[in-house]
């Protein structure tokens, strides 16, 4: 009989490699269930190196053993983003449902970039991106991808709109292409200008940090043509300020631009219906994006992309190979056409899983909890003398200073927060000004939370 091809060791199915998935699913068990998660800090890397290091080698460590390092020495040096007092950047809190579905996906190694090896991912992921695009009011025949985050998303969205602009362009070489946005936008689309070897030119903003058509008009009528796309933000990361994209979009057609709207954030308060007036003229974008895996409650890392029409996406993406020409004969809706990736992961199926499990209802209440708990701490903030606003929160993230704090004051008292396994707090700053803020997209931080961190401060 032939010798057994060690080889193949590794992928049977045996006692050895159920042990090891009985370990790994118990180990996810039981941090999905647990009820008092650990908020977690960072260590250096010579304290991850006396703890951690040596587990590559010829022969293994172990299922295990490896399984004991992660437990005891990496997980602890990762900060858990779904901590309820996590409120620092733009935190995440994906449900149980989601994150459990996320491991069913990774079991099945869906590639989701094609129709002909995932059409059922795919239309999975379209009907969520179809239920966005229904909530935002884009056109029934809207669409896109999921995509890895709002980075990746906005420079989709801008390789689409400079295609487009130079298809109709009678110089297009010629040109030097050019990007309208405030300096409340987000950093990603500085990178995308960068990769893009394109302008970006800021219009400015009113006290109230909010880009209007008024500002964007006056920089359309100094560059004219040169301006392929405008981009609005639809709650800006430090603040959570929502454009007037209305007044933006009503420029059209006079001046000829591709409308895109960063929602990165902010674009999931459309789900409640009280906040919609906020976002008058999203409906009007030629593209969108918003993050399930900051305010829609899915893991790490999914982006919605969204087009009001795909077919100048696709133009712009779709890759030609030999290889792939069947994919191309193959009717169906491919995601690896409408953003700049071709190997994807079906990362739109946690959402999709959680939305269908629990309905939408449950999204909309979360949301809203959260807005309402902003709205609560900020009279809170403003109610104690030693603190008070920047300025009135419009979505769910609060800004306020500390009277006389200095900038170190804040990085004391905020990594004094985080060694306690109180809080992750972060400074930032307004107008030179050092700040902090509360970004509060999780559904279980409480008042009280709040309350008390806001303590510490006395």
């Amino acid at each position: 009989m032939a010798a057994r091809d060690e080889s193949a060791r590794m992928h049977e199915s045996s006692e050895e490699t159920e042990g090891i998935v009985d370990l790994v699913l118990d180990h996810a068990r039981g941090r999905i269930l647990a009820k008092d998660i650990p908020l977690n800090k960072p260590l250096t890397a010579q304290e991850l190196a006396r703890s951690a290091s040596g587990t590559i080698t010829e022969d293994g460590i172990g299922a295990r053993e490896a399984l004991s390092v992660f437990e005891r020495a990496l997980a602890p040096a990762c900060i858990s983003v779904d901590h309820p007092q996590y409120l620092s950047f733009i935190p995440g809190a994906p449900t149980k449902a989601a994150t459990a579905f996320d491991l069913a996906v990774s079991a099945a190694n869906i590639y989701g970039g094609s129709w002909l090896e995932a059409s059922g991912a795919a239309f999975a992921e379209n009907e969520v991106l179809a239920f966005l695009a229904h909530e935002f009011g884009l056109p029934a025949e809207a669409g896109g991808a999921f995509v890895q985050g709002g980075t990746l998303g906005n420079l989709s969205a801008l390789v689409a709109a400079r295609d487009a602009a130079k298809r109709k362009s009678t110089t297009p070489e010629r040109r030097r292409w050019r990007v309208v946005c405030s300096a409340e936008a987000h950093s990603s689309l500085l990178t995308a200008a960068k990769v893009m070897d394109v302008e970006i030119t800021l219009a400015p903003t009113g006290a109230d940090g909010k880009l209007t058509g008024q500002a964007v008009e006056q920089v359309l009528d100094q560059y004219g043509d040169e301006v392929f796309a405008v981009v609005t933000t639809a709650g800006s990361t430090n603040f959570g300020i929502v454009d007037d994209v209305a007044s933006i979009a009503r420029l059209r057609p006079a001046h000829d631009f591709w409308l895109h709207v960063d929602g990165a954030y902010g674009l999931s308060a459309m789900l409640v219906a009280e906040r919609r007036e906020l976002f008058r003229g999203v409906e009007q974008a030629d593209s969108l994006t918003v993050d399930p895996h900051k305010w829609l409650f899915a893991p790490f890392d999914a982006c919605a992309l969204l087009y009001r029409d795909p077919r100048s996406a696709r133009s712009a993406h779709a890759q030609d190979a030999e290889y792939l020409d069947t994919l191309d004969d193959t009717p169906g809706w491919n995601p690896a056409d409408y953003a700049i990736h071709l190997t994807r992961r079906a990362r739109g199926l946690p959402m999709w899983f959680s939305l269908a499990s629990h309905g939408a209802t449950a999204y909309r209440d979360a949301i809203a909890r959260c807005l309402g708990l902003a709205r609560e701490i900020a009279a809170e903030i403003t109610a104690r003398p030693h603190l008070s606003l920047v300025r009135d929160p419009e979505l769910s993230v609060v800004v306020f200073r500390r009277e006389g704090w200095t900038a170190a004051d804040y990085a004391v008292w905020s990594d004094r927060l985080l060694a306690d396994q109180i809080a992750l707090v972060v400074p930032s700053s307004h107008q030179g000004a050092p700040v902090t803020r509360f970004a509060i997209v999780n559904p279980t931080t409480t008042r009280e939370q709040l309350v008390a961190i806001l303590d510490t401060m006395n």
